[in-house]
């Protein structure tokens, strides 16, 4: 280790690093001037954190081999729960007739519905919203374009929306004296952050109407709980349960609406 360390030169910084967003400059700054150390005292630099750094990464490198595995998994149960689907569905309803008549059945058509409005309010809104953004983020050239897109979907999934990434975007162009670039991403910006207030509501109809915090806490909780699957199982849990107990709650009124819709 000593010897690699030695040898060890740290290469110029990549061009693009220059042009990233608010600390682009800095960090290429701060590269170059550690690049620029001699060997030796770069080694001696680094040889106290060389330990640290293996041992960081051995048990970064566990997390994320369980996360494969959850996905993996993941995929491997829906592709089964999707092969038999209409036969699993078929079963839980007779389940819940024979658990609870007529209002089990019910029980099991409103969580249903209710996974299907956070699907299509909360991940179809999210992909709308990126798409829009990530298209603005690439014709009017901000940097890193992919990485910026990922985490704007992040955030629409979190139910706090493009705006974090696009209004510094949009800042930084203006700044770098790309006015009409600047202007440009500015009009995306505002189509993208609006649109949520259209797509959302007419959406949501289609299943359970659940508050924003609702969603919010959802989203949180799950990845919290769950990791990155989280934000997709957390909406679903409390948009179910919020929907099972509003009927319990109301002693039956939703459905009415239920035996209309069918």
């Amino acid at each position: 280790m000593g010897k690699s360390l030695a040898e060890f030169t740290i290469p110029p910084p990549p061009g693009w690093l220059d042009r990233l967003p608010i600390a682009g400059p800095k960090i290429a700054a701060t590269w170059e001037q550690y690049a620029a150390l001699p060997r030796e005292e770069l080694s001696a630099l680094l040889t106290p954190y060389a330990g640290k750094a293996l041992r960081w990464f051995a048990d970064k490198a566990g997390d994320i081999a369980i996360i494969f595995l959850q996905s993996l998994l993941t995929v491997i149960i829906s592709a089964i729960l999707y092969a038999k689907g209409e036969a699993a569905a078929s079963g839980v309803r007779r389940f819940a007739q024979r658990l609870a008549g007529r209002q089990g059945e019910d029980s099991v058509n409103l969580s249903a519905k209710a996974i299907r409005g956070v699907a299509l309010g909360i991940v179809v809104t999210a992909v709308i919203q990126t798409s829009i953004s990530g298209i603005g983020l690439v014709i009017t050239g901000v940097p890193a374009p992919a990485v910026l897109t990922a985490v704007i979907f992040m955030l629409c999934l979190a139910q706090v929306g493009p705006a974090l990434v696009l209004i510094p975007s949009v800042i930084w162009l203006y700044a770098k004296d790309g006015a009409m670039w600047g202007t440009l991403l500015l009009i995306v910006a505002i189509i993208a952050l609006t649109i949520d207030n259209v797509v959302r509501p007419f959406l949501i109809r289609k299943g359970a109407d659940l508050p924003l915090i609702m969603i919010f806490a959802g989203v949180i909780g799950g990845l919290v709980a769950f990791g990155i699957l989280g934000l997709f199982i957390g909406p679903v849990v409390l948009a179910v349960t919020y929907t099972l107990l509003e009927t319990w709650v109301l002693g039956g009124e939703p459905e009415g609406e239920v035996a209309e819709g069918d």
